[in-house]
């Protein structure tokens, strides 16, 4: 179930890929949007690959994109991707290799496929729905990965670009558990804590979107560990609002749910 999707989305994420690492090696302009983030001719290159491969495959299924126009004809739609063609631009403008290419397919309003592509770093995560979690250092063949069981002597991963006070003080308030502090860029934090190399992470802010966290989300559940909002509520996609309001925290066990 669902092999052929999975399939096509790797295919588009590395597609997308060469063309991002092509620019990320040139010289490029940064654009600011309406909402005060940057974008580069990669987020644009990108998302157009992605979304022509992916229509190619299946043209009945609808799009939801950070880079296109939200077509709010996706709400009738089963079927919808969901895209982050780079995902951590401030990252990619850094040049400190951090940042991702997110592709997951909603069906129902639930996440079936994440396929996140760390372009600079040669590394792929992928998961789809019921069949685990997996990693691959590309060349390499994929390896299939699960959360670690720590419950204490934990390792707390924060975004480079996006920490603020709010998950600054959450820190300091479990400092008896929490002993390890790592700056980790984009979607490679849910995906290192389903790695098994850190147990979480926090996001309590309102300004991260689906495409952030549904190719990762996914990837982290399918691994063993959760990806929720704050109060454990679970994150549902293809939404009219695309924003998650009330931020989320990814855990390796219900345990280290820490608010």
């Amino acid at each position: 179930m669902w092999e052929k999707e999975l399939q096509a989305a790797i295919e588009a994420g590395l597609l997308a890929k060469e063309k991002i690492m092509e620019i990320y090696h040139q010289k490029f302009d940064v654009e600011i949007k309406d909402d005060n983030s940057p974008v580069t001719i990669a987020d644009k290159t990108a998302d157009r690959i992605i979304r022509e491969y992916l229509h190619e495959k299946f043209p009945t299924h609808a799009f939801l994109t950070e880079e296109s126009e939200d077509n709010k004809e996706r709400l009738n739609n089963d079927f919808v991707w969901i895209v982050d063609p780079v995902d951590g631009t401030k990252d990619f403008v850094a040049r400190d290799g951090e940042f991702t290419t997110n592709i997951a397919l909603c069906y129902k309003h639930k996440i079936v496929v994440g396929v996140v592509v760390a372009p600079a770093l040669d590394e792929l995560y992928f998961a789809s729905a019921n069949n685990g979690a997996f990693y691959q250092k590309l060349g390499q063949k994929p390896v299939k990965i699960h959360v670690n069981d720590k419950i204490d002597d934990l390792t707390v991963l924060t975004s480079v670009f996006h920490f603020n006070d709010a998950e600054k003080a959450l820190i300091e308030k479990h400092s008896d558990r929490i002993k390890h502090v790592m700056k980790k860029g984009s979607s490679l934090k849910p995906c290192a804590i389903a790695h098994g190399l850190a147990e979480i992470t926090y996001r309590h802010s309102p300004n991260t979107k689906e495409w952030d966290t549904a190719a990762c989300q996914l990837v982290v559940e399918e691994a063993g560990g959760l990806f929720v909002e704050p109060d454990g509520s679970p994150i549902t996609y293809n939404r009219e609002d695309v924003y998650n309001r009330k931020g989320y925290i990814v855990v390796n066990r219900k345990e280290n749910i820490l608010l």
